[in-house]
């Protein structure tokens, strides 16, 4: 494996914005710092917060490898990512979580990929870290994608991908280049409704602006993200799966809903009814949690297909509601932040 990074380095983007994770945005830029592969630099994007921008700009004033700055566009993550891209200056951008640490050997894995010209974005394997200290019985592996975490069902190794998973995952810069930013009014904004899919549309325009690009996930690169106690609860479980369904249907209007739903169909078919009967099958064996597995795959396969169906009413009705921004060189001191 190569021990160097391919194209100019990497940079690395963190998007945050609330001071409650202030431990936890501490603790993802000294994962950042410890790599084996060094990175050119760790771009701070506040999300509309002056105090959480203030602070953190103390924090790092003095750091060469840190900038901090605030988020250029309208309010959301995929707008702080664009301003991330936007302002950094590796030919790799990867993206992690704010509350969420990686593993040493992150961006060497990610780099590695990219010695294969044919590859334009690589993600990574992301683990729960439970607020509780070890998963609740009730919540089946299968929809770990709710906290944001890989779910029992996608592949396992180095292998192609429709998407990578926005909170463990990087792209050359020139795949922004070819396709855009992430769209905004697609994914999170703060503690609102937990939204998403905003990777899932950007990889989709990204295979379609260059039919030959590979994408993929290489599960050697590890981060382990955090999951708050309020998150364990089956009415988060219940309002993330019910986000997804709204955004699901926002991507499948855009892309169409072969593109847009063809990983989905394999998982709704074969991964979920399979766990189902293990939730089944443990529950008869007397295994804690076995009715309450089966029982939340079930709950969640209707909440996502009634906010899908709830979604997709909209769409056709209003059509799509979020916006492609192309990325332009924005100055490196972008909303205040020390340079």
């Amino acid at each position: 494996m190569s021990a160097h990074a391919p194209h100019g380095g990497v940079s690395v983007v963190i998007c945050v914005y609330t001071e409650d994770r202030w431990e936890d945005i501490l603790a993802a830029v000294s994962s950042v710092r410890a790599q084996s592969l060094p990175a050119l630099e760790t771009l701070l994007v506040v999300d509309h917060n002056p105090a959480l921008l203030e602070r953190l700009g103390k924090e790092f004033k003095d750091s060469e490898d840190v900038r901090v700055l605030a988020n250029a566009g309208p309010r959301g993550l995929s707008a702080g990512r664009n301003t991330g891209i936007a302002v950094s200056r590796g030919g790799i951008i990867a993206f992690l979580d704010d509350d969420a640490v990686a593993e040493r050997d992150w961006l060497r894995h990610f780099a590695a990929g990219y010695e294969d010209p044919q590859v334009w974005a690589v993600g990574g394997r992301t683990e729960p870290v439970w607020a509780s200290g070890r998963r609740p019985a009730w919540f089946p592996e299968e929809f770990d994608w709710v906290v944001g975490c890989t779910y029992k069902g996608l592949p396992r190794g180095k292998v192609r991908v429709r998407n990578v998973l926005g909170g463990n995952a990087s792209f050359r810069r020139s795949a922004f280049d070819a396709a855009g930013g992430f769209a905004t009014g697609i994914g999170r904004d703060g503690d609102k409704r937990p939204l998403g899919c905003e990777e899932t549309e950007l990889c989709i325009r990204l295979t379609r602006a260059r039919p030959d690009a590979v994408l993929l996930i290489d599960d050697r690169a590890v981060i382990h993200h955090r999951v708050p106690a309020g998150r364990e609860r089956f009415a988060y479980f219940r309002t993330r799966a019910y986000a997804e369904g709204l955004s699901k249907a926002l991507v499948a209007q855009s892309v169409g809903a072969d593109k847009g739903l063809e990983s989905e169909r394999r998982y709704a078919t074969r991964v979920l009814p399979a766990g189902v009967a293990r939730g089944v099958r443990d529950f008869v064996l007397a295994r804690p949690g076995g009715a309450g597995r089966a029982g939340a795959i079930v709950a969640g396969v209707l909440t996502t297909a009634g906010g899908y169906a709830l979604g997709s009413f909209r769409a056709r009705r209003t059509g799509a509601t979020f916006s492609v921004v192309e990325i332009g060189d924005a100055p490196a001191d972008e909303g205040g932040g020390p340079s």
